[in-house]
C-alpha cells in the first residue's frame, strides 16, 4: 500500500516560513562546542576574553564565541643561527626547540602572542638573539674545547627566553655546530700536529722507560751476583775458620799429651815383639823398623 505523499502546497505559507527561520536560528545560534584533547578553548565576548575552558562539551550562549588553543607540544627548527666568538670568530649552530605553551598562561598568549599556540617566530628570533650573546663570551678555542657548557649555557638562556612569551621548553636538540670552513680546515692541522707530538712525547718515554727498565734489571742482577759472590766468600772464610780452628784444637791437644802418645806407641811396639818368632826378615828395606830382640831370653 503506497504511502500518502504530503502536500506542501497545502501548508500554511507562514509555517513554512518560521520552520525555515527555526532551522537558520539553530544553526547560527547552536550553543553546543567541543574542546579537542591537548587543547584549551579561550571563550570570547565581543573580542574580550571571558574564560578558559578544558577539553570537552562547552555551552556557550550565542553572545559569546569559542576558539581552540594548541597546549601539546610544538617544534620549531632553527637552521644556521650566527653568531661570532669573542675574538672574531664567525660561527654557526642549527637546533631544534620543542616546547609547548604553560596551560595557566593560555590567556595571556592568546592575547599577546598567538591565536593557536604556534610561537615558532619567537623561538627563531629568541634563539638568533640567544646565541649571539653565548658565543661572544668565548674564544673559538674555547668554544670548541666548551661545547658542552656552550649548549648547556643556549639552553638555560633559551628557556628564561620563551618564559616570557608563556611557554615551556621541553627538549633543545643542538647540531651543526661549525666555524668557517678556514678556520675548521687550521683547526684541523693543529689538532694533528698536536697529536703527532704526543705521539712523539709518547715514544720518547717509551724509550725511556724501556731503558730505565734495563738499567733495573741490570743493577738488580749484579747486586745479586755481588750477594752470591759474598755469600760464597763468607761461607768459604768461615770453613777456613773452623779448619784453621779445629788444626788449633789438634794440635793444642797432641801438645798436651806427648806422654801419652809415647805410652801408646811403645805399648804398641811391645804387642809386636810379643808377637816375634825369634826370625829375622831375609830382606830389610831403607828405613824398617829394626825388630825388637829381648836380650833376656836370649841369656
Amino acid at each position: 500500500m503506497a504511502l500518502p505523499q504530503l502536500n506542501v502546497s497545502i501548508l500554511p505559507k507562514k509555517a513554512i516560513v518560521w520552520g525555515v527561520l527555526g532551522l537558520l536560528a539553530l544553526v547560527f545560534l547552536w550553543p553546543f562546542y567541543t574542546v579537542p584533547t591537548g587543547y584549551r578553548g579561550v571563550v570570547t565576548q565581543f573580542g574580550a576574553i571571558k574564560g578558559i575552558e578544558p577539553e570537552g562539551l562547552v555551552v556557550l550562549p550565542p553572545w559569546q564565541k569559542l576558539s581552540t588553543f594548541n597546549v601539546r607540544s610544538e617544534e620549531a627548527t632553527v637552521e644556521n643561527a650566527e653568531g661570532a666568538t669573542s675574538d672574531q670568530q664567525p660561527v654557526r649552530v642549527s637546533m631544534t626547540v620543542r616546547y609547548s605553551i604553560t596551560p595557566d598562561k593560555v590567556a595571556e598568549v592568546f592575547e599577546k602572542y598567538s591565536r593557536n599556540g604556534d610561537l615558532g617566530s619567537y623561538v627563531q628570533t629568541g634563539v638568533q638573539e640567544i646565541f649571539k650573546a653565548v658565543t661572544a663570551r668565548y674564544t673559538a678555542p674555547d668554544l670548541i674545547a666548551s661545547r658542552s657548557k656552550v649548549s648547556n649555557d643556549i639552553s638555560v638562556a633559551l628557556k628564561q627566553k620563551l618564559e616570557i612569551y608563556g611557554a615551556q621548553v621541553i627538549n633543545i636538540d643542538i647540531r651543526n655546530f661549525s666555524f668557517a670552513p678556514e678556520y675548521m680546515a687550521a683547526i684541523n692541522s693543529k689538532v694533528t700536529q698536536e697529536q703527532l707530538r704526543l705521539a712523539a712525547e709518547n715514544k720518547v718515554k717509551t724509550v725511556e722507560a724501556e731503558q730505565k727498565q734495563k738499567v733495573a734489571i741490570a743493577e738488580a742482577e749484579a747486586i745479586a751476583l755481588k750477594a752470591k759472590a759474598d755469600g760464597e766468600a763468607y761461607a768459604a772464610l768461615k770453613l777456613a775458620t773452623a779448619q784453621a780452628d779445629a788444626l788449633k784444637v789438634q794440635n793444642a791437644a797432641l801438645a798436651q799429651n806427648k806422654d801419652v802418645l809415647e805410652l801408646r806407641r811403645i805399648e804398641v811396639e811391645k804387642a809386636k815383639a810379643e808377637k816375634w818368632d825369634g826370625k829375622l826378615p831375609q830382606n830389610m828395606y831403607a828405613g824398617a823398623p829394626m825388630p825388637f830382640l829381648n836380650l833376656d831370653k836370649a841369656k
